[in-house]
């Protein structure tokens, strides 16, 4: 079968239609968006860097603005007063602390047994006061600067007598006509009447029951009525010896009474009858002289000044006492410290001191009372305390040092007794208001001349000064030869290291 070819014909051209343009102009928008996109990121690029051409935080812009840094190191000229200090331990103490270690005398003699305890710990004590009761006797306080070391009775002389006469004298009880330092009749009446205002008995210095006293007593009536005898014997003698009996007779035996015969059996009695009388009379004086209270030297004790405190209570009513029973401390308080070497130099009487307890935060002023010429040893017993807050370390138990003794200006805190405390001592002063500067500002010349340097921008300028007080590193300066130095100048201190290293600047 023939088939018919057909002839071929180029493929038509399609012609736009109005779907073409539409797809064709959505492709164009976005290529556009995108272009645009870029061209903003890369506005906002160059205008973030031109804005940090222009904007600066205020460090950089103080930085920029400021002068380039020094390629030295200096410090203001400061005018104030200047305290060289010295920082040191000690411990508040009483003038005179007393442990009191109970003891009994007379008829109770034996382990002695707290049978009351009027006062407590903290307690104010006055002088008079009893401060316990042991087996039935009393111990009491009285002014006084001396130990008691022995009992004190009749007939006793010392000044520890003298003491006990001023002292009951303060209690309102006179001691008549005694001499000073003798224990007399004025001082036995005194010292009975002050056991009598406590409300006790004073023992008695011989105790005897009074044995004594009374066999003296009757010693004197046998002699008198002895001698009584001989004389009556006398003058009967005499009557008997061939007397008249009359008027020259009678006259002649009163004149014999009243005369000791020079012989004759009679007339040796009636010498002897007298003598005897004599020596009685003489030993009841003594007995008399020694009769009287006694105060035991375990039942006072002596303190310096008034009002004191009882610092501790080692007993219990109904307990036997083997030890100290109490202490008790009179006087002011004061401090006393250790100073080492180093410090030794700086610190001298009347140097004025705070006191700081930092427990109770209490602060008082003080001065130097004294300082010990040579080194001693403190007491091995005695704890070391830790270092206080600036690091000054006390000295510690066994470390040699000078003793020194501050004293308040103000009777301290009686809770204080007791308390570690910190010193500061001013070493030195100033007068007044004064230029200083720190000590590393200062040079010596080889010509011996002392100066500062004062830095003005670029420019610097010596100035020759004289030192001072010095103290927590600075110098008191005062300038010489009319040399000019005011407060807020900037004095060289040494060489900026930043920039000698070439590294980063350091600020002074």
């Amino acid at each position: 079968m023939n088939v018919a070819e057909v002839p071929s014909s180029p493929s038509p051209e399609v012609e736009p239609t109005a779907e073409a343009p539409a797809a064709d102009s959505g492709l164009t928008r976005r290529r556009r968006w995108v272009a645009a996109v870029v061209a903003g990121a890369v506005v906002l690029a160059g205008a973030g860097v031109a804005a940090s051409q222009v904007i600066k935080s205020p460090a950089q812009a103080a930085a920029e603005a400021g002068p380039p840094p020094m390629d030295v190191l200096v410090a203001r000229v400061e005018k104030r007063v200047l305290r060289d200090t010295v920082i040191v331990r000690g411990m508040a103490t009483a003038g005179q602390t007393v442990a009191i270690s109970p003891s009994v005398s007379g008829e109770n003699a034996g382990t002695p047994v707290i049978t009351k305890l009027p006062v407590s710990v903290g307690d104010r004590i006055t002088a008079g006061k009893v401060l316990m009761e042991v087996s039935g006797r009393p111990v009491f306080t009285l002014r006084g600067k001396l130990p008691v070391y022995r009992d004190l009775k009749p007939g006793t002389v010392g000044d520890d007598v003298e003491q006990l006469q001023r002292a009951l004298r303060a209690q309102g009880h006179g001691t008549g006509q005694d001499r000073a330092g003798t224990f007399g009749s004025g001082t036995k009446a005194a010292l009975t009447g002050f056991y009598t205002s406590i409300g006790y008995d004073p023992l008695p210095a011989v105790a005897d029951g009074g044995e004594s006293l009374t066999s003296a007593q009757e010693a004197v009536t046998g002699a008198q009525r002895a001698l009584e005898d001989a004389e009556d014997a006398s003058r009967g003698g005499a009557t008997e010896s061939g007397g008249t009996g009359g008027a020259a007779d009678t006259a002649a035996q009163g004149e014999a009474a009243r005369k000791p015969a020079s012989d004759g059996g009679t007339d040796r009695a009636v010498q002897r009858a007298r003598e005897d009388l004599a020596e009685a009379r003489q030993r009841l004086g003594q007995a008399q002289a020694a009769s009287g209270p006694l105060l035991p030297a375990g039942e006072v004790v002596f303190l310096e000044d008034f009002p004191a405190r009882v610092d501790s209570v080692a007993a219990r009513v109904g307990s036997q006492v083997s030890g100290p029973a109490m202490t008790v401390s009179g006087g002011a308080l004061v401090v006393s410290a250790q100073l080492q070497e180093h410090q030794k130099g700086l610190v001298r009487p009347g140097q004025k001191v705070e006191i700081l307890s930092e427990v109770s935060g209490v602060t008082a002023s003080a001065e130097v009372l004294t300082v010990a010429g040579t080194m001693t040893l403190p007491d091995a017993q005695a704890p070391a305390t830790g270092a206080d807050a600036d690091g000054q370390a006390p000295a510690s138990a066994g470390e040699r040092g000078y003793a020194m003794v501050i004293r308040p200006d103000r009777p301290l805190d009686a809770g204080l007794a007791g308390q570690d405390v910190r010193l500061t001592i001013e070493a030195a002063a100033t007068d007044g208001d004064a230029l200083v500067v720190p000590v590393s500002a200062v040079s010596a010349g080889a010509d011996g001349r002392t100066t500062v340097t004062v830095v003005e921008g670029a420019s610097r300028r010596r100035v020759e000064v004289r030192p001072g007080t010095t103290g927590d590193g600075y110098v008191e300066i005062k300038p010489v030869d009319g040399g000019r130095l005011a407060e807020g100048d900037n004095v060289m201190t040494g060489v900026n290291p930043g920039l000698a290293a070439g590294g980063e600047v350091k600020t002074p």
